[in-house]
């Protein structure tokens, strides 16, 4: 990046540029991060979900809960 003056700027220009590409490789790596825990929670959400229904279907074959129980 050149500098106000047209030249290839300071050392403390090019170390801002490094922080800055740094940081974009953070926050690239934390959205990375946040889109996989947002899929685990779906996933987990679903398996909950499912092994209720199961459990309610069990103990509907068993008799022990009416038909018409929610979680």
């Amino acid at each position: 990046m050149l500098g106000p003056n047209g030249d290839l700027g300071t050392p403390v220009d090019l170390g801002s540029q490094k922080i800055d590409s740094m940081l974009d490789q953070i926050n690239s790596w934390l959205n990375h991060l946040e889109e996989k825990n947002d899929h685990l929670h779906a996933s987990l959400q679903e398996l909950l979900e499912s092994n209720w229904q199961m459990c309610l279907e069990f103990q509907q074959q068993l008799g022990e809960i009416p038909n018409d129980a929610s979680p």
